[in-house]
């Protein structure tokens, strides 16, 4: 079974570069979707609030060592105790006693409290690295400036019609891992004329063209799917690489489309 590759945070904790997402899943669909993950090989996930009982049951089922796992968790921005009250409460669904990863989701509200009440649970044990969603680089000096903290990891809409470039060279001269929340677009990559003729070059599909890109750009994708057929299809991106020239071809497909 292959192991996708890792990046090492800021703080050295190592983090997949291919994480399984569950945003937009039922209770129903988020259950089957992790064990189906897991058996594949899978071993970050990526929850989503409202998800993490579903992804704690089956988590718990798994035969699968805890310290083999990364797994993630989102706390929207909100006052110190409120922020408290949502990891711990997030931590219990997913029967776990820490979180590898914990992200502050989104600029609106009070972020700056939210940041020190998750900076209090990592200083207890309760996260092992802090990050973000969907920060930009105002957002990520607002946030540094008022706790004196970088974060680990910043989780952004990216795909190669949106390669967020300046923001990614800031993450650079910080210290700070980008993540993709849609890695395909929603999916819509997938027609990309481009994209398909990469696919019939290599023999691979165009969600693995995609996903395989990221890698080699060195981000974090966060893949999510209902479907066993293409959760694996995710999955088979270790066993080939995009040439130097089909990369720069895929860099000319930037256009600032946002999904």
């Amino acid at each position: 079974m292959a192991v996708p590759p890792s990046l090492a945070l800021s703080d050295g904790v190592r983090i997949p570069q291919l994480l399984f997402g569950v945003a937009g899943l039922t209770a129903a669909e988020t259950g089957r979707a992790v064990r189906i993950a897991l058996d594949t090989g899978y071993r970050g996930i990526d929850t989503s609030p409202g998800t993490e009982a579903a992804v704690g049951a089956a988590l718990a089922v798994a035969e699968i060592p805890r310290e083999d796992l990364f797994v993630s968790v989102k706390v929207p921005a909100q006052g110190y105790d409120a922020a408290r009250r949502a990891a711990d409460q997030a931590l219990a669904a997913l029967q776990l006693d820490r979180a590898d990863l914990c992200l502050l989701d989104g600029t609106k509200g009070a972020f700056p409290d939210t940041w020190r009440a998750l900076s209090r649970l990592r200083a207890d044990g309760r996260v092992r690295a802090l990050g973000v969603a969907g920060f930009g680089v105002a957002e990520l000096r607002r946030l540094i400036d008022a706790t004196g903290a970088v974060p680990a990891v910043n989780l952004v809409e990216l795909h190669p019609w949106l390669q967020q470039l300046p923001l990614r060279e800031f993450h650079t001269e910080r210290g700070i891992v980008t993540a993709a929340s849609s890695p395909a677009a929603n999916a819509g990559l997938l027609a990309d004329e481009t994209v398909t003729a990469l696919a019939a070059k290599y023999g691979k599909t165009p969600a693995q063209i995609v996903l395989r890109w990221h890698l080699q750009a060195g981000t974090v994708a966060v893949a999510a799917s209902a479907t066993t057929t293409r959760t694996r299809e995710n999955f088979g991106i270790f066993d080939f690489e995009l040439a130097d020239d089909d990369l720069a071809v895929v860099a000319e497909l930037d256009n600032g489309t946002r999904v």
